[in-house]
């Protein structure tokens, strides 16, 4: 699973590189700023973690859809149970985050594309039977890629990481 072409959507999805890093985090921050998911706008501490892949890349296998020039178009963070990056994945669970995709590439699939490709490491780790992901109730549109894949609504493991903001959770059996 080192990459995974869509020749007929004209991307691909792979391992981010290093070099990719900048162009991702800011597609990522731009994502959550520029659909009003900050609280504190431009202001909001969150930003520099959206804008960090190479931390996430510490822990966590960052994804990302190219464009056939090598344009990155968006990205994924892909995490096991037990990974610093893990929210709510439990024992026998993955989950991703930070999924986003730059405005002027939205409508071709990437966005599933991406998801795909996490479940399909997910069915490709040993022991691993689910995989969890947290959304605002906002991101309408990831609902509905997650739901259209199979993905249920876990309300039971709504949480809040901080004050005034409430994440609804999502799984799907694999």
């Amino acid at each position: 699973m080192d990459q995974r072409t869509r020749p007929e959507a004209g991307f691909t999805i792979r391992a981010a590189e290093p070099a990719e890093y900048a162009a991702l985090g800011e597609i990522t921050a731009r994502a959550y700023l520029d659909d009003g998911l900050l609280d504190f706008g431009a202001d909001d501490p969150y930003l520099e973690t959206l804008r960090d892949v190479a931390a996430r890349a510490g822990g966590a296998e960052v994804l990302v859809a190219v464009d056939a020039d090598g344009t990155v178009l968006g990205g994924v963070a892909y995490v096991v149970a037990g990974s610093a990056w893990a929210e709510v994945a439990g024992d026998g669970e993955a989950e991703f985050r930070m999924l986003a995709v730059a405005p002027a590439a939205r409508g071709r699939g990437i966005g599933d594309a991406l998801v795909r490709e996490c479940v399909a490491r997910a069915r490709a780790t040993e022991g691993c039977v689910r995989v969890r992901l947290s959304t605002q109730k906002a991101m309408l549109g990831a609902h509905r890629i997650y739901e259209r894949l199979g993905f249920v609504r876990t309300p039971e493991r709504d949480w809040s990481p901080l004050p005034g903001l409430s994440l609804l959770t999502y799984s799907l059996e694999i």
